[in-house]
C-alpha cells in the first residue's frame, strides 16, 4: 500500500500524541481463563486513580481488523510487538478512552489527561509483547491460580455456553470454543474437553510466563488466587504499592463473587473433577510448580526477569574449557526448555562466548552434516547450515564458519518431544507424552514405530516417561525411561529408583533401579548413560546391566555428547519440590550447579567447566558441532533468514 500523503501523516501523529497523553501507565491483569481476574479486577477498580471500561476489552482490541485472529489466519490470539504499528495502537487508545469510567460509572473530562487504565483480559496472557509495544509505561500484575481449580472452572465455562468466544471457528468441528484462542488449537479436534482446557490453560502460562520474564522486574508482579481470597485487604493494598495508584478503600474483608462467578466458591468443585482432569493435572504438574514459584518465590522469578531483560544471560567458563574447544576446533549447542533458548557456546579470543537464541520451549538437539533439528513445544524445527550466508555475517566478534538457517517446522502438537537422534535415513525423535518412538512424515503429526514391551496401548498419558535414545549403527538402539508403568503417569511414584535401560530391538530390560537415567549415547563401543538423580555419568553393559559410574558432578546431569575420550555433561541446578524431591542429589550437601562440564571419560576428572551465573537454572540436552569454530543459529525473523535463498543450481545457470 502507498503511504498517507503528508497531511494525513500529520494528522495521524497529532492523533497519537494525543492519546498517548491522556492514557498513561495502565494496569493490566493477565492470567489463564478462570484464575480470578474478574474478582481482582472488580476489588482493583475500587481505586479513585485507576479507570475502566466496564468490563472486558474484546471487542475494543478486535474490532480493529489488524489485532483480531482472522488477520492472523485464526492462529489464535497471540500478539506480538509486530503488530503493535503506529495506526493500530492508537487506534486501540482512542478505542479504550472513548469507553473510560471511573469507580462511580463516569466519563473523564474529553481534555482530562493522566487517565490510568485497568484492564483485565484472559487473552492478553497471550499478547504481553504487544502490550508492551502499545504501552511501555505498563504494570503487568500476575494472577496465579492452582490448575486444579482453574482448569475445574473452565470446564464449567466451556459447558455453560456463556464463554463462546468464537462460534464460528473455521475447521473447528467441535464444542462452540470457548475463552482464549490459543496456539495449536487445530490439534485438539476431536479431543475430550479435560484436554482441551488442559492445552489452553498450559499455552497460556507457558506463554505468559515467557513474555513477563522478558520484561523487567519493575514492570510485573505475582500474587496467588488463595492469598488473595484469605486476605484481600494486605494483597490489593501490596497491589497498589507495587503499581503506584491510590488506594482509599476501608477494610473490604471477604470478597464478594464476581460478576462472572457460575456457581459459589466451594472447594468441592474441584474435587468433583478430579478424575476426569486427573491425567492433565499430572502432566502440568511441573509447570504449575513453576508457576506457583513466581508466588512463592518472587525475588527468583525477579533476579531471571532482570538478567534476561538486561541482556545475554552470564555464565563463566574455567580457562581450561574454553581451551578444550579451541583444541577441538569445535563448539556446543546447549538447549534450555526453562529460559526458552538455545545457546551456542563458542571459543572468542581468550574467552568462551554464550551465545543466546530464542526458541519456544526446546529440549532434544540432533545435528548431522550440516542439518540441525531441534525438538520444540510443539513442533521440530529443522535447521540447514549454508556457508555462504556464514560468509556474509558481520564478525562478531570472529568470523562465523556456519549459519544454521531454519528451514521448516513441522507441528507435531504437545508430544512432549525429549531426545532427538539422526538414524541412517531418517530423524528419530522420543514422543514422552505417548511414551514412544517415532519419526516425522508429510501427512501426520508423528508416526509411533517402537513402544515399550510393557507400555500396552498408545495413548496420551506418559506412562513411563521414555525419554532418551541412543542409535547404534544407524538404527535406535537403547532408550531410557524413567520407571517400568502402564498407567498414566505410573513412573512418578518410583522416580527415585524406578529408572530402566531398554534395548530396542529385543524389548529387554538391560539395566533397572536407575535414579532418573537421561541421554543414553553408543560411543567408544560402550553405552553410557547419565543418571540424572545421583549426578552421575555411567556405562552400562548391555549383556549384564552393570552400571559402573565414571564421574559424579554437582548437578541433576542432563544432555551428553562426545568427542573423543571427553564428555561433555549438562548439569540442572534442581530443587526440592515435587519434581525432584526425593533424588539422591538433592540430599547431597554440595553447591548444586548449572552449566556443562567436560569430563575424561578414562579417569572420570574434570577437564573444565561452563556454569550459568543467571537465568538459565535446568539444561535438556548438549550437542557437539565438531569442526565448526563459531556457529551463528538465525532465528526465524532475523535479517540472515530473511535474505537466505536455496534455489537448484539449474535454475541460476544461463
Amino acid at each position: 500500500p502507498q503511504p498517507p500523503p503528508p497531511l494525513i501523516r500529520r494528522e495521524l501523529r497529532a492523533r497519537r500524541a494525543e492519546a498517548e497523553r491522556r492514557l498513561v501507565r495502565p494496569v493490566f491483569v493477565v492470567a489463564p481463563p478462570r484464575s480470578g481476574t474478574s474478582l481482582l479486577f472488580e476489588a482493583l477498580s475500587r481505586s479513585p486513580e485507576l479507570w475502566t471500561i466496564g468490563g472486558e476489552s474484546h471487542e475494543a482490541i478486535e474490532s480493529i481488523a489488524a489485532l483480531g485472529p482472522a488477520a492472523h489466519g485464526w492462529d489464535s490470539n497471540r500478539l506480538t510487538s509486530h503488530d503493535a504499528q503506529p495506526a493500530v495502537t492508537t487506534a486501540l487508545r482512542e478505542n479504550l478512552l472513548a469507553r473510560l469510567r471511573d469507580r462511580d460509572g463516569r466519563a473523564p473530562d474529553p481534555d482530562a489527561t493522566g487517565l490510568r487504565l485497568l484492564e483485565k483480559t484472559p487473552k492478553n496472557c497471550l499478547r504481553v509483547p504487544f502490550l508492551d509495544a502499545a504501552f511501555g509505561d505498563a504494570t503487568f500484575v500476575y494472577l496465579y491460580r492452582e490448575p486444579q481449580q482453574a482448569l475445574a472452572s473452565m470446564l464449567e465455562a466451556w459447558e455453560s455456553g456463556r464463554f463462546v468466544t468464537y462460534p464460528q471457528l473455521p475447521g473447528w468441528e467441535g464444542p462452540a470454543w470457548s475463552l482464549l484462542l490459543t496456539p495449536g488449537w487445530r490439534e485438539l479436534a476431536g479431543r475430550p474437553l479435560a484436554e482441551i482446557v488442559a492445552a489452553q490453560w498450559e499455552s497460556a502460562t507457558r506463554t505468559l510466563l515467557g513474555d513477563l520474564e522478558r520484561l523487567g522486574p519493575e514492570r510485573w508482579c505475582a500474587l496467588g488466587y488463595d492469598e488473595l481470597v484469605a486476605d484481600p485487604d494486605r494483597e490489593l493494598a501490596r497491589i497498589a504499592d507495587f503499581a503506584g495508584f491510590g488506594w482509599d478503600a476501608e477494610r473490604i474483608g471477604p470478597l464478594p463473587p464476581s460478576a462472572t462467578t457460575l456457581t459459589a466458591p466451594d472447594a468441592d468443585k474441584a474435587s468433583a473433577r478430579e478424575a476426569e482432569l486427573a491425567d492433565e493435572l499430572e502432566r502440568l504438574q511441573p509447570l504449575a510448580e513453576e508457576a506457583g514459584d513466581w508466588v512463592a518465590e518472587p525475588e527468583r522469578a525477579r533476579a531471571r526477569s532482570a538478567t534476561r531483560r538486561a541482556g545475554p544471560m552470564s555464565a563463566r567458563a574455567t580457562t581450561s574449557f574454553g581451551e578444550l574447544l579451541a583444541g577441538l576446533s569445535s563448539s556446543l549447542l546447549i538447549s534450555t526448555y526453562q529460559a526458552n533458548s538455545i545457546v551456542a557456546v563458542r571459543r572468542a579470543g581468550g574467552s568462551v562466548n554464550t551465545h543466546f537464541r530464542s526458541l519456544q520451549r526446546p529440549m532434544g538437539i540432533a545435528h548431522r552434516d550440516g542439518r540441525l533439528a531441534v525438538g520444540c513445544g510443539s513442533a521440530v524445527v529443522e535447521y540447514r547450515d549454508l556457508p555462504e550466508v556464514a560468509a556474509r555475517l558481520e564478525r562478531a566478534p570472529l568470523a562465523h564458519d556456519a549459519c544454521f538457517v531454519p528451514q521448516r517446522s513441522r507441528t507435531t502438537g504437545d508430544i512432549a518431544v525429549h531426545d532427538l537422534a539422526w538414524g541412517d535415513d531418517e530423524l528419530w525423535l522420543v514422543a514422552s507424552r505417548f511414551s514412544c518412538l517415532a519419526t516425522l512424515d508429510e501427512e501426520h503429526s508423528f508416526v509411533p514405530r517402537w513402544r515399550p514391551p510393557f507400555v500396552t496401548e498408545l495413548a496420551a498419558d506418559d506412562r513411563c516417561h521414555l525419554n532418551g535414545l541412543a542409535v547404534r549403527d544407524g538404527q535406535p538402539a537403547y532408550v531410557t525411561a524413567l520407571g517400568v508403568s502402564d498407567e498414566p503417569g505410573g513412573w512418578r511414584a518410583g522416580k527415585a529408583d524406578g529408572g530402566v535401560v531398554v534395548d530396542v530391538e529385543s524389548g529387554e530390560t538391560i539395566a533397572a533401579g536407575l535414579s532418573m537415567p537421561h541421554s543414553p549415547r553408543w560411543h567408544g563401543d560402550r553405552l553410557w548413560v547419565l543418571e540424572s538423580g545421583k549426578g552421575g555419568l555411567a556405562t552400562v553393559d548391555p549383556e549384564s546391566g552393570e552400571v559402573e559410574t565414571v564421574a559424579e558432578l554437582p548437578g541433576f546431569t542432563r544432555g551428553l555428547a562426545f568427542v573423543g575420550p571427553i564428555a561433555f555433561v549438562g548439569l540442572s541446578m534442581v530443587r526440592e519440590g515435587r519434581a525432584f524431591g526425593g533424588l539422591p542429589i538433592t540430599a547431597k550437601a554440595v553447591e548444586r550447579q548449572c552449566g556443562v562440564y567436560a569430563v575424561d571419560t578414562d579417569s572420570g576428572t574434570v577437564l573444565g567447566f561452563l556454569s550459568f551465573a543467571d537465568g538459565v537454572e535446568e539444561i535438556y540436552d548438549v550437542e557437539l558441532l565438531e569442526g565448526v569454530r563459531f556457529p551463528e543459529i538465525a532465528e526465524p525473523d532475523s535479517h540472515a533468514a530473511r535474505l537466505a535463498y536455496v534455489v537448484p543450481d539449474e535454475a541460476l545457470s544461463g
